[in-house]
């Protein structure tokens, strides 16, 4: 297939930093919206029963700034390789599950849904599983960065079932 110049060219730095940026834009607006720090959300939080592996409160937001910024490397990288249909899908991908992220927040902590907050969860494994094995077709380092991601929702999937089992 012959590709014409725009069609192939990849994202200078600015455009490709500015789109990379929406990992870690849409969860902090995502968490400001529906977080913990609202005065139900926060109160039915509190109160769930947790399990023992439930980790600090101060460690999920860190974690999550880790995975987020992790993303947004991965995309960046991604965005600067010219634009072939297999890159187009991992940022697809990518975008997926970005979207997913604020998604569950709003479902877990804005209508305290646990069951429906789990399935999310498992399905932001495959998804996240999904991009990791588009992006390497790509570019492996922008897979790599994908990694923790994936390891993160399979925890918080673990972890969200737990909370489920303990408070139905």
């Amino acid at each position: 297939m012959h590709h014409t110049p725009d069609e192939t060219r990849a994202l200078s730095r600015p455009p490709a930093a500015a789109w990379a940026a929406t990992a870690l834009v849409w969860p902090a607006l995502a968490g400001r919206l529906w977080g913990p720090q609202h005065f139900r959300s926060g109160i039915w939080y509190r109160l769930l029963r947790k399990p023992s592996f439930q980790p600090p409160e101060a460690a999920i937001p860190l974690a999550w700034g880790v995975v987020n910024s992790a993303l947004a490397a991965s995309a960046y990288r991604l965005l600067r390789q010219p634009a072939t249909s297999q890159r187009n899908r991992a940022l697809g991908w990518w975008g997926l599950n970005v979207a997913l992220i604020g998604g569950w927040s709003g479902i877990f902590f804005g209508r305290r849904n646990l069951p429906a907050s789990t399935l999310l969860a498992a399905a932001m494994v495959g998804t996240g599983a999904a991009y990791v094995l588009q992006a390497r077709k790509v570019d492996p380092s922008a897979a790599g960065s994908g990694v923790p991601y994936v390891a993160w929702v399979a925890f918080a999937t673990v972890l969200t079932a737990a909370l489920w089992r303990r408070n139905r």
